[in-house]
């Protein structure tokens, strides 16, 4: 299995997906107990979600599980919510704070840089080879970071997610009219299920790329999950609600797209 799959465009967006593999080697899977085997914070389908939305964008993707290692967080370990309960470079526990190692089983330190070497690194610099690339031939690139997670973890936050969560790190990773656009068209379609840098700021890969000073602009997408597939495993993709979410992302990409193209967004 390869750890990462790029598919090259000629666009100005560049789609990441670090979150959507479920790869996991063996060695490392016959340690997991049974509740890590479920794999249940995957990023389900999220490849499938965006098919076709924007033909031209390059997508980098990862196909190692993030109980592997997590391609969405600092490789020095620090944490993106100080404070607040969330995942680390090789988790631990589940969203539920659950814990998903075989007792005794949970990988040293060591083992984490080893993995570290061998899955992130790799995956950061194929991601950005192509953010170089798009930005040499365009001036101008942006990275939307697609994602998703389940509609209610206590253990990360109170309440019921809203479908959209878009982050922006407080509106540093992007160009202001990179956020005004995704966010506008996510309330365009719900004003209720839209939320602009609320428990979901963007992950490390928005923060670390984003430099509209540069001509390079990153922005995250976090959906509820409830709104293209089953939120309980066999996590079933569900066509019926992806077909009312996917104009809206659809919607969102081609905009992008079209700013990039005018020229206002070249450094």
């Amino acid at each position: 299995m390869r750890p990462f799959d790029v598919i090259r465009g000629d666009s100005p967006v560049v789609l990441a997906q670090p979150h959507g593999g479920t790869y996991v080697p063996e060695d490392i899977a016959a340690r997991l107990n049974a509740r890590g085997a479920g794999l249940d914070d995957t990023d389900w389908h999220i490849t499938q979600l965006y098919e076709g939305l924007l033909p031209g964008a390059t997508v980098v993707k990862s196909n190692v599980h993030r109980y592997v290692i997590d391609a969405n967080r600092d490789p020095e370990g620090v944490s993106l919510y100080p404070g607040k309960n969330t995942t680390s470079l090789c988790p631990t526990t589940d969203f539920d704070g659950v814990d998903i190692w075989q007792e005794g089983q949970a990988p040293s330190l060591d083992e984490v840089e080893t993995r570290r070497l061998a899955y992130h690194a790799p995956y950061h610099a194929a991601l950005a080879s192509e953010l170089a690339r798009v930005r040499e031939k365009h001036g101008c690139v942006v990275l939307y970071d697609c994602h998703s997670i389940r509609s209610e973890i206590p253990f990360l936050f109170d309440g019921l997610l809203p479908v959209f969560s878009i982050g922006t790190n407080q509106g540093t990773t992007c160009a202001a009219e990179i956020e005004t656009i995704t966010h506008q068209t996510c309330v365009a379609h719900d004003p209720t299920q839209t939320v602009l840098n609320g428990r979901f700021k963007g992950g490390w890969t928005t923060r670390h790329y984003g430099r509209p000073q540069t001509g390079q602009h990153a922005i995250q997408m976090e959906l509820a999950q409830r709104a293209y597939m089953d939120e309980a495993a066999p996590w079933g993709y569900r066509p019926d609600r992806a077909k009312s979410v996917r104009p809206v992302l659809k919607s969102i990409l081609s905009k992008l797209e079209t700013h990039a193209l005018s020229g206002a967004l070249s450094a």
